[in-house]
């Protein structure tokens, strides 16, 4: 086990710009790792539940409450900790203990041995994301950050869609379970590669002058609390991110399900068709989100927040129309436009959340930001698609997932009026910090 001197921060000041890369590169493939470990279970639920014979609303239990348990809660004080000692260890060894749980879900029996197995990857990816969005912050200055949070996004797109992909054709070929064995293992291997490579950055090196200077002793958790929790944007923000997580993680979850069930396609047919739309349509909507808000952030600090409450309100009626189209085709080329505007957000809102604390807190305040977000998006957002597919089978039949969706995408409007408001608050809460 590392020492604590182990654990002390390398203190990276002036990284080259090409280094600075490499890093955000092994961040991105990490966070890919994290979310194919999250979301395989949307592709792979059809097989398990005939297999182990579970009813829908286990499954979104599974895929969220299961998840969302230890991941929400435990993601505080691992931050907390990360705002102390290295980030790069953090990161490295949640990497290792979410893939190793991911493997133990290939050896499921029952619903209560796979519900386990994902409360541990819920464990596991406590640390992986917190610690990230510190690393990226203090690796780019605040006139590139939105882009470079954006660009750590794409491990969002990229992990769900070799999820969908990997997952759906091992699946499809081999066993749901070998899927487990496979992802889960190479993220295995690539734990040590990534501590490797990846050092600690000076905290808040790249702030400029109006930025805070990094202080001996870390806050304690209760200063980052009261200097966070009292903002009225932090609450915004966090809600409205909650609001939209719902039906991204929810329909992320669920979709497969509609297209097996309402388009007719087979396992492996899913697997290509929704992971060419969750990649293609994901990492141009993410891009599209950080670059808008970092060119409209340089004259107005609410742009962080007004950027993806307009491309929720964009989506929605396309997502719709969508929903209501029978010919694979033009499904395809519809479902691409809400698939990346519902991800639009992530550069410019974890961006702004970055924003309400000086670089000493910036792990701690980002953790405190994904308790709000995925303890209602992921614990909710799959649970309830789920239980109101079950609840609307009878009068619907196998077209019940698609109401499901229908009633749960309302869920976007309150999220872009949320974000309006928080909008309308530039410069009023969190620190400065220099372009």
């Amino acid at each position: 086990m590392a020492s604590p001197t182990d654990l002390a921060p390398s203190a990276v000041a002036t990284p080259s710009t090409r280094y600075r890369y490499v890093v955000l590169a092994m961040l991105v493939l990490t966070y890919a790792f994290n979310f194919l470990d999250r979301q395989i279970l949307g592709i792979l639920k059809e097989p398990i539940k005939h297999d182990l014979g579970l009813t829908d609303t286990q499954l979104g239990l599974m895929g969220g409450l299961a998840f969302a348990m230890l991941y929400t809660t435990l993601a505080v004080p691992i931050a907390w900790l990360a705002d102390r000692v290295s980030r790069t260890w953090i990161v490295t060894l949640a990497l290792a203990l979410w893939s190793g749980f991911t493997m133990l879900c290939g050896a499921a029996t029952g619903f209560w041995s796979l519900f386990l197995s994902r409360v541990g990857v819920g464990f596991g990816e406590a640390g992986g994301v917190a610690p990230a969005y510190s690393l990226v912050s203090d690796y780019f200055p605040p006139a590139q950050r939105a882009r470079a949070l954006a660009a750590y996004s794409f491990g969002i797109p990229l992990g769900s869609a070799l999820g969908l992909v990997v997952g759906g054709l091992i699946a499809a070929y081999v066993d749901w379970r070998w899927a487990f064995f496979v992802v889960g293992g190479a993220g295995v291997l690539l734990a040590p590669v990534f501590k490797w490579v990846v050092s600690d950055p000076l905290r808040g090196a790249l702030d400029g002058a109006g930025g805070s200077v990094p202080p001996t002793v870390a806050p304690t958790f209760m200063t980052v609390v009261r200097t966070v929790l009292p903002t009225p944007t932090f609450w915004l923000l966090a809600i409205g991110a909650a609001c939209a997580s719902v039906c991204g993680y929810g329909v992320a979850f669920w979709l497969p399900s509609f297209f097996m069930r309402s388009f007719g396609l087979t396992l492996a047919q899913t697997s290509m068709y929704y992971g060419l739309i969750q990649f293609i349509g994901g990492v141009a909507g993410i891009w599209l989100g950080g670059a808008i808000a970092d060119r409209l952030g340089k004259t107005h600090r609410g742009a962080y927040a007004l950027t993806p409450a307009v491309c929720f309100l964009v989506a929605l009626p396309i997502f719709l129309l969508a929903m209501n189209t029978s010919h694979l085709g033009w499904a395809f080329v519809l479902f691409l436009v809400p698939t990346g505007l519902n991800l639009a957000w992530l550069g410019p809102v974890v961006t702004a959340v970055q924003q309400l604390a000086p670089a000493s807190m910036r792990s701690t305040t980002s953790a405190l930001f994904l308790l709000v977000n995925n303890l209602f998006g992921l614990a909710v957002g799959l649970w309830i698609f789920g239980y109101l597919s079950d609840l609307l089978a009878p009068t619907y039949g196998a077209e019940s997932m698609r109401w499901a969706i229908y009633y749960g995408s309302s869920f976007y409007l309150l999220a872009a009026l949320l974000l309006w408001l928080a909008s309308k608050r530039p410069g009023r809460d969190g620190v400065e910090v220099a372009a």
